[in-house]
């Protein structure tokens, strides 16, 4: 009897978390153009000049029965049940995990693609911190957990710079009081200004213009979303209004039962939880519990509860906010060393979850 193809489409916590697992009992194709483990958690220390923190994929996938194509995936056909790649070739399936992630979203703002720079181009500001001339002005656009993680760690590391975060919002305005001003104090003294309430319009070579006037600086990062990849949409998937592939109970997508999708590229609502939002925190549960499921292990429907939020802020200091299963806050965090230390041992955590 035919060993059936299962296809992975992405390497990262999702994709290459439900890889690792299936591959255990099946055999897998991973689709991937990257060589090594793109920990996107800890782009804000890359982007500070720290050493990467960046497993190979093929040591990640080391004992499991897995094959994998460096390559990106251009093209799905649905009907016929094939992956065409930007070399060329395609793949087919009997079954196909869809776990291409998400990236940088632009919203439509003038210069912001051009003169921006997004978090995955963490290793460029990196390079352009340290090539630089004189220190300067930087400005990160975005007050969520990348923007101020990006603000802390750019903030200690570059103490010569001029560092702004600029934010729509409150800056960490969904955390507790007690966490948002923890997460204010740490900024300030680090040295980083806080502009909240501030829309950006327009980015150009000399900074940001705002709903609030403008804004100099001569380096920005694009901190202020995250956008799933297209190619869901465009082949046929149905996908919810921020363009996430809408999938059931099993992660199956509802109008393709053989096409399973996770990740940031899902929107799932789990019963209790709600709808989850994007992130490594339910990206790899996603993936531990698919890959149980493609080897046998388990046909229960997907169960998530949120436990905690963790920022690090700097090298010393971190923040956990206690939260609810459906990601409400406690009014309690655990702050300072102890703050840093969870965050550090769940960071670290991830990467031994893979296999």
């Amino acid at each position: 009897m035919t060993e059936k193809q299962i296809v992975v489409l992405g390497a990262g916590y999702a994709g290459l978390t439900a890889a690792t697992r299936a591959g255990k009992r099946g055999r897998v194709t991973l689709i991937a153009p990257e060589s090594r483990f793109l920990h996107r958690v800890r782009q804000h220390e890359t982007a500070a000049g720290h050493p990467e923190h960046r497993p190979a994929v093929a040591e990640v996938l080391r004992g499991r029965r897995v094959r994998h194509l460096p390559a990106r995936a251009s093209r799905l056909d649905l009907t016929v049940r094939k992956v065409f790649l930007d070399n060329g070739d395609a793949v087919a399936y009997d079954t196909l995990v869809y776990a291409l992630g998400s990236r940088t979203a632009w919203h439509g703002v003038p210069g912001a693609a051009d003169h921006a720079y997004g978090v995955e181009r963490a290793g460029e500001v990196a390079e352009r911190l340290r090539t630089a001339e004189r220190p300067g002005t930087l400005a990160v656009v975005g007050g969520g957990a990348t923007g101020i993680e990006l603000a802390a760690e750019l903030a200690e590391a570059h103490p010569g710079w001029k560092v702004r975060i600029v934010a729509a919002g409150q800056v960490g305005g969904w955390f507790s009081a007690k966490g948002r001003r923890h997460v204010h104090t740490v900024l300030r003294g680090l040295g980083a200004e806080i502009n909240e309430h501030r829309t950006v319009t327009a980015v150009g070579p000399e900074g940001l213009t705002t709903t609030a006037g403008r804004i100099p600086a001569d380096l920005v990062v694009w901190a202020a979303a995250m956008e799933p990849h297209p190619l869901a949409a465009e082949a046929g998937l149905t996908v919810g209004p921020t363009g996430r592939a809408v999938v059931d109970g099993h992660l199956r997508s509802v109008s393709h039962p053989d096409v399973y999708v996770i990740g940031d590229a899902a929107e799932v609502t789990v019963p209790g939880t709600g709808t989850l939002r994007m992130g490594c925190a339910t990206a790899q549960p996603m993936g531990r519990y698919l890959g149980n499921v493609l080897a046998g292990r388990t046909d229960k429907p997907f169960a998530f509860r949120y436990a905690v939020q963790c920022l690090s802020l700097g090298r010393r200091e971190g923040m956990v906010q206690l939260i609810h299963g459906d990601d409400s806050m406690r009014t309690s965090v655990l702050t300072g060393l102890t703050g840093r230390l969870i965050k550090t041992a769940i960071v670290n955590g991830v990467v031994m979850s893979l296999r």
